[in-house]
């Protein structure tokens, strides 16, 4: 059988770095790509030995792209900048975070009245300078206020929550947010073959029905404002039956409608988390956040079938070669 080379170009400013020619010729004694959509923002790290010349400056772009040399066809996997630079004696650390960095550093205070939850997304994106590749439209909300004690990606974060939607940043740098309907691209994954590890953690469900509540607007109108209000009723949603409850209150669901979806939104998240996992491959720069993982030929069948891919990590060493980690749960809706 013969061996693959792993391979790497690497972007900085305006000068690259390429090994596809020659893999044993790098700078890079170890680069580690973190992507993962319960972190803000994606990282990039990189070990680069005092040679070649390669002298990163914090704030220049960062593009890397993974691959084999075997076949020159390399994928990107991450877009960012250089937020750190620590120079040593025989060795230069870097580290670059990915756009939504600039959303961890982003505050502003403002009402939106008649927008989507697609339209906040955009426009709070717009406010940072991110690039949105693909926002759906989620909860239509009558009003929704933004605050500026909290930066913009919490503020993303909760209307991710609320739609039931993931929220990232693709390997181009742009902000994606929608549902998770099977993946843009499934990936299969055969015990015996691909696995170098697998693991998986069952749980039991952290809630067994979820009850939403808004804000209730006098009267029952959608576009009127009330302070105090002893119904809520006409902002009630759940789903779910039996115990434990879970209650989410939110002043933004001002509908039933809004506050069932988030409801349903809430319990199909419990549900995939019951289910979790990571494993270890060699290097697979086309797994990306958004797919999904198809197992197959594991000894335990009931575990076989389709993941979402939460988390990708990839490592480039010269002592262990290219490998990737990737964390995964349930595709599950739930009762």
């Amino acid at each position: 059988m013969s061996l693959l080379h792993p391979a790497y170009r690497m972007t900085i400013g305006k000068r690259t770095v390429d090994t596809t020619d020659e893999p044993r010729a790098s700078t890079v004694t170890e680069l580690l790509v973190e992507l993962d959509m319960e972190t803000p923002a994606d990282q990039a790290r990189l070990l680069l030995g005092q040679v070649g010349g390669v002298e990163p400056a914090v704030g220049e772009e960062v593009v890397i792209e993974l691959g084999y040399a075997d076949d020159g066809a390399l994928t990107r996997v991450f877009t960012g900048s250089v937020t750190e630079a620590a120079p040593g004696l025989v060795t230069r650390r870097i580290t670059a975070l990915g756009p939504a960095d600039t959303l961890l550093h982003t505050f502003v205070d403002r009402t939106f009245e008649e927008r989507s939850a697609g339209d906040l997304v955009r426009e709070l994106a717009g406010e940072a300078g991110i690039t949105v590749a693909g926002a759906e439209p989620g909860i239509h909300f009558p009003a929704y206020v933004i605050d500026g004690r909290r930066n913009i990606h919490e503020h993303l974060r909760d209307l991710a929550m609320l739609c039931g939607f993931d929220l990232y940043c693709n390997a181009e740098g742009e902000l994606v947010f929608r549902r998770f309907t099977g993946g843009d691209r499934v990936h299969r994954l055969r015990y015996g073959e691909d696995l170098l590890e697998l693991v998986f953690r069952q749980t039991a469900p952290a809630a067994a029905a979820v009850e939403a509540w808004g804000e209730s607007p006098a009267g029952g109108a959608t576009e009127s404002w009330a302070w105090l209000t002893k119904d809520f009723s006409a902002a009630r949603g759940s789903t779910g039956s039996g115990t434990p409850r879970r209650l989410l209150e939110h002043p933004a669901l001002r509908s039933a409608e809004a506050a069932r979806i988030a409801a349903e939104a809430a319990q199909t998240t419990i549900a995939r988390n019951t289910l979790r996992g990571w494993l270890l491959c060699s290097g697979r720069p086309a797994v990306k956040l958004g797919d999904a993982i198809r197992l197959t030929g594991l000894p335990d069948e009931e575990l076989e079938g389709t993941y979402q891919v939460r988390s990708v990590t990839h490592r480039l060493t010269k002592a262990t070669g290219f490998t990737t980690t990737i964390g995964f749960r349930s595709v599950s809706e739930g009762a």
